[in-house]
């Protein structure tokens, strides 16, 4: 890639604020299992990934997998990360860095991996970039979701969440999937979505004890403290979450 192309990647990161809305993939998945999402663990990734109170630059791989490197321009053989989740949806990775070294742009991204936290650098020339506007603050001694867009508080609701044995740990992910469900009086309600963090208390769930805010046909449960470590949202309030995007960073709060 020329540098004239890197650089103008690069300063799509410090200029968010006036890009435009993304248009992301991720339509709505029809799991061939039950999905299981639970509570994320601690996250240390610094407020580097709130770039913007505008919005936030999110990047997916041009091919079939990411290719994650500890440091830009490590000689190290990368690690590989499937470019999709698994309801085939792309994944859009936060970004939380950038770097130019020689003709060279690297974006340092999130990564939804164990431990929570967990991050990488990749190539400019082998990701797609584009801005998302929304973002998730979850504050649990309110028991409380707040929708972001463009900056400004758009929609708040009361919320459940974990129980004392199976607490919601506080930290800072990101959507990593958006999942549709047919009976919405199920355990996951009308719609899921997955977070990028696990748990650090339940850990033999199928996915590994991933995390999710997700429906649920109970609208008694807002304000108690009573699921596994999701945060469940009734079902109607739900639906107005439908068209948060992939990569939306999400910032659980104690």
């Amino acid at each position: 890639m020329r540098r004239g192309v890197v650089l103008a990647l690069l300063l799509l990161v410090s200029l968010m604020v006036g890009c435009g809305a993304a248009d992301l993939p991720g339509q709505l998945g029809s799991p061939t299992a039950p999905a299981t999402f639970v509570v994320p663990g601690p996250d240390p990734i610094p407020r580097t990934m709130e770039l913007s109170p505008g919005g936030h630059v999110v990047v997916a791989a041009v091919g079939r997998r990411f290719h994650l490197f500890d440091a830009p321009s490590s000689g190290i053989e990368p690690r590989s990360l499937r470019a999709t989740n698994d309801w085939g949806q792309q994944l859009w990775l936060p970004v939380i860095g950038q770097r130019v070294i020689g003709s060279d742009g690297w974006f340092r991204v999130l990564v939804p991996e164990r431990p929570n936290g967990s991050t990488g650098w990749l190539s400019v020339a082998e990701v797609s970039a584009s801005t998302v506007r929304d973002r998730i603050v979850v504050r649990l001694g309110a028991r409380e979701l707040i929708l972001h867009r463009d900056g400004l508080p758009a929609r708040r609701f009361e919320v459940a969440i974990g129980k004392p044995s199976t607490p919601t740990t506080p930290g800072r992910f990101f959507v990593w999937a958006r999942v549709g469900y047919g009976d919405i009086q199920g355990p996951y309600g009308n719609f899921a979505l997955g977070l990028s963090g696990f748990s650090e208390v339940i850990t033999d769930w199928p996915g590994g004890g991933r995390m999710a805010i997700h429906g649920t046909s109970d609208p008694s449960l807002a304000g108690q403290d009573v699921s596994n470590g999701c945060i469940r949202v009734y079902n109607p309030l739900m639906a107005r979450l439908i068209d948060v995007p992939m990569g939306t960073t999400v910032s659980i709060r104690p």
